[in-house]
């Protein structure tokens, strides 16, 4: 016959019971550390609308079961140096895990050099990898107006970055919505609070898979 130990098996019992809920506290704490820093222009600030109505608020709002909280750092009218100005504060303050670059179409609409906004968006990629953030590029678009070469010359500077640096380069959102007037704002350059919801769904697939694999 074996005699159990009693005393023993409480002693066992009381330790399991104190660190189940030391674990599950352990899992939440690293359940939230991810953070999404979005480095935009108006595309992702909302522009003519409220906060509330944008994309990038949408997306935090379909993503309250997710562990991920988002920082927009999106500014209208922002450019590639602009936004290479202010990261290293923006990643000192907010320690993101992954970083989305939104960023070129202002360079390409004022018809700034394209070797000097590929160099600021390197920077920008070099900056958020040695930060230890995840990198996501999109792809941007300007209109063919500014002509073929500089055009192709914009376009082509993502594609290079993104297989330079071995990085997602994630479709441009607007691609279809900016050929649909009824979700364009009267300028024909911002998407309407119609098209936010749209932009966020979408978001929303391509980024879980990335962020949530």
């Amino acid at each position: 016959m074996v005699f159990l130990n009693t005393k023993s098996l409480r002693n066992k019992i009381y330790k399991i019971l104190i660190l189940i809920p030391l674990l599950l506290i352990s899992d939440q704490l690293l359940a939230k550390e991810a953070k999404l820093l979005i480095l935009g222009d108006s595309l992702s600030a909302a522009y003519g609308l409220k906060q509330e109505e944008g994309w990038v608020s949408l997306l935090q709002d379909a993503w309250q079961d997710k562990p991920i909280t988002i920082v927009n750092a999106a500014i209208s009218g922002e450019t590639t140096d602009g936004g290479l100005a202010r990261l290293p504060r923006l990643l000192t303050s907010h320690q993101p895990t992954h970083v989305f670059i939104e960023l070129g179409g202002n360079d390409g609409l004022q018809g700034h050099p394209i070797p000097k906004m590929r160099d600021n968006l390197q920077e920008i990629i070099d900056l958020s990898l040695a930060s230890g953030s995840k990198v996501f590029l999109q792809q941007m678009q300007i209109p063919t107006n500014y002509g073929r070469r500089y055009t192709d010359m914009f376009i082509n500077s993502y594609v290079s970055l993104a297989e330079k640096n071995n990085i997602p380069l994630l479709p441009f959102f607007l691609e279809d919505i900016a050929l649909n007037d009824n979700l364009m704002q009267r300028d024909g350059i911002h998407p309407t609070a119609e098209a936010q919801v749209l932009i966020a769904k979408g978001m929303q697939q391509t980024l879980e898979v990335l962020i949530f694999p």
